[in-house]
């Protein structure tokens, strides 16, 4: 049975965390809603809905449309700049090296997802990546996880998922994924353990250089963590 690793991308592998917070920000205000910065960091990597969700569940809905129509359009003003984290690249091309396939499992639209890719500049070894016209919901439900898998013929038991988001534990717990942490999107590493990573790593740079001593490098995957 083959062996992956399902990647986030948005915090995990492109530093875009706080570019997405800033950007929701500026959306909500434009139809009179005022949420703290701290909030909306801590909701990224859910889906649109979910994030709206989790911000202001007492909201009337019908502004929902537009104040993702203005989300993308002032995170679309940043996409030229967008910049992978240091040793992205290389850390998808090394677990492809170990034999595993390459899978990025994002909650962004389909345009978002080529930019994001465009960043990280590693098409080469990324076999599948799915985005959020993949999935009926996003993170923290389990939709995108499960269809990474369905697309690339992964199963669950030899697949680990790399984020950066309480959110992306929830959703690998609800897929039976190993969860395996970054903290470079922001969340501090004992809430990403709190949430069931099995590691937690500083950024790309260092698991790939600690890459031998991670789960994601052993032959066997640990029952652990498995929801």
């Amino acid at each position: 049975m083959p062996s992956g690793v399902i990647f986030d991308v948005d915090g995990t592998l492109v530093d875009t965390t706080f570019i997405h917070t800033v950007c929701w920000a500026d959306a909500l205000a434009t139809v009179g809603h005022t949420v703290p910065m701290a909030d909306i960091h801590h909701a990224i990597g859910m889906g649109s809905t979910e994030l709206l969700d989790h911000l202001l569940p007492e909201r009337d809905r019908s502004s929902d449309e537009k104040i993702v129509t203005a989300h993308l359009a002032l995170y679309r003003e940043y996409w030229g700049r967008l910049s992978a984290f240091d040793k992205a690249a290389e850390l998808l091309r090394r677990c492809a090296e170990q034999g595993h396939k390459i899978v990025l499992a994002s909650s962004a639209s389909t345009d978002e997802l080529a930019a994001l890719k465009h960043a990280l500049d590693a098409d080469d070894v990324i076999d599948v990546a799915t985005s959020s016209s993949d999935a009926e919901s996003g993170k923290p439900h389990p939709d995108i996880l499960t269809a990474a898998l369905d697309q690339s013929g992964l199963d669950a038991e030899t697949a680990v998922f790399v984020g950066d988001s309480v959110w992306d534990a929830e959703a690998a717990a609800k897929s039976g994924i190993v969860f395996v942490a970054v903290a470079c999107g922001g969340t501090p590493a004992r809430e990403l353990r709190d949430a069931g990573a099995i590691e937690t790593w500083r950024d790309p740079a260092e698991l790939l250089e600690r890459l031998d001593d991670s789960v994601i490098s052993r032959s066997r995957l640990p029952d652990a963590g498995r929801g």
